[in-house]
């Protein structure tokens, strides 16, 4: 009997944890950047396993949201796409919050996009975001992440 609740709780231990793996996460805290007069509501990823999942698995997004990937240090950032559902663009952004570079992401796919210099933080928005504003590299961000970094 013990060895069958021991088994049925394992079970239901890796059952519980392979559909995590498989779910957007969806309760981050967010903050609100400014690009221009636009306001974004970023999720915020700052743990490994935050950015390792990403926007993995969802499969929608309202189009001023997106996630804001902060790393302890500036460093060469390269992202992919892999279970990734919706098309991406990426801004590496530097301390001070100024657009290093943009790459626009394929949905579920390896090929890599990376940042021109070393950032501590990407900004995912949906693809053509910046560019429908016209926002390129060269561009700063505003918010809280930026402050006192210029």
């Amino acid at each position: 009997m013990i060895r069958r609740t021991v088994l049925i709780g394992l079970l239901g231990l890796f059952a519980s944890s392979s559909w995590s793996q498989n779910a957007p996460q969806l309760d981050l805290p967010k903050v609100t950047l400014k690009a221009g007069m636009h306001l974004i509501q970023a999720q915020v990823a700052s743990t490994p396993e935050q950015r390792a999942t990403g926007l993995m698995f969802r499969s929608e997004m309202p189009a001023n949201e997106g996630m804001l990937f902060v790393f302890e240090e500036p460093a060469g950032q390269c992202f992919w796409m892999k279970n990734t559902l919706l098309p991406l663009t990426a801004a590496f952004v530097a301390d001070d919050g100024t657009i290093v570079n943009l790459a626009d992401m394929k949905p579920k796919s390896l090929d890599s996009h990376c940042s021109a210099k070393p950032v501590r933080y990407v900004l995912e928005m949906h693809q053509g975001w910046f560019a429908k504003r016209g926002l390129q590299a060269g561009a700063r961000l505003g918010g809280q992440p930026f402050e006192g970094r210029r």
